[in-house]
């Protein structure tokens, strides 16, 4: 019997070791992953930071809000557009689940239709009957910057025809490699009235302030779907690098243990042994 035993205990153990590999794989694969996105960050976030304070500007000058995009159509549909970002595999801790809940808390109980950006996102929100407004991205992994400029036109041109009367976003900001959070953001329509610290209000626009806005806008809105982008993709590495460190020790935890046990059944077999053996002489 405690041959038996201690046979299963091999077998669990050689399990644990071949699984342990392939987290430890990942773990080094999502870490590589992870530099590549950090960087892509740091070198977008200037480019989003000036864009905004040229918006904030351009909004703060226009006293009368005549500018398009800081107000929707009188008549305009009384629903919310949501842009969701999320991941296209599991194996992340609660990277997925976190936003995905968010984002469908905010949106129960009001009319809305999403428009979703990774595999889970499609697969989370087609389940709960949520309008879709295109499944044509449902690959996170391959959306690049010229997809987030053509979404962000098309964002624009609902808004400006009344389709909508609010347009957010829903992704995971990169803090640091230990915390990722979820956040939304509103899009559209744009808030003005806030000048941006050190502007100026002799800013003179060619050919008009109203011309630039109009031009810049879609501009900003895919810049700014495109950080979230990257802030989730960052995130999405550093917490299934978390998740797989934690799967990887716990593997070591357990191998440890049985191997501890292991021992024991095998230091009781031989005793065993040995006791069947003297036992055997004596009579």
């Amino acid at each position: 019997m405690a041959g038996v035993s201690a046979k299963a205990i091999t077998t669990r153990i050689r399990t644990l070791r071949s699984t342990r590999q392939i987290t430890k794989a990942m773990e080094m694969v999502a870490s590589s992953k992870l530099r590549r996105a950090q960087a892509r960050i740091v070198s977008s976030r200037p480019y989003f930071n000036i864009i905004y304070g040229v918006i904030q500007d351009i909004a703060a000058a226009n006293r009368e809000h005549t500018l398009p995009y800081l107000a929707c159509e009188k008549n305009c549909a009384d629903k919310i557009t949501y842009v969701v970002i999320a991941g296209d595999r599991g194996l992340a801790g609660g990277y997925n689940s976190n936003i995905l809940n968010k984002c469908y808390a905010e949106t129960a109980g009001c009319a809305c239709e999403v428009l979703p950006i990774g595999k889970k996102a499609v697969d989370f929100f087609s389940a709960r009957g949520t309008a879709l407004l295109s499944t044509n991205y449902a690959g996170a992994e391959h959306v690049d910057v010229g997809d987030c400029f053509t979404l962000a036109r098309s964002l624009c041109r609902r808004f400006r025809r009344g389709e909508c009367k609010e347009v957010r976003i829903g992704y995971t900001n990169f803090a640091s490699v230990l915390t990722q959070t979820p956040v939304t953001l509103k899009l559209l329509p744009l808030e003005g009235g806030h000048s941006a610290p050190g502007a100026s209000a002799d800013i003179l626009y060619e050919p008009s302030s109203e011309e630039v806005f109009e031009t810049i806008i879609p501009e900003y809105i895919g810049g700014v779907i495109y950080g979230a982008l990257c802030e989730s993709r960052a995130s999405e590495q550093a917490a299934r690098r978390g998740a797989m460190d934690t799967a990887t020790q716990n593997a070591d935890d357990m191998i440890a243990d049985l191997s501890l046990k292991y021992n024991r059944a095998r230091q009781a077999a031989i005793t065993q042994e040995i006791t069947e053996i003297v036992a055997g002489s004596q009579s």
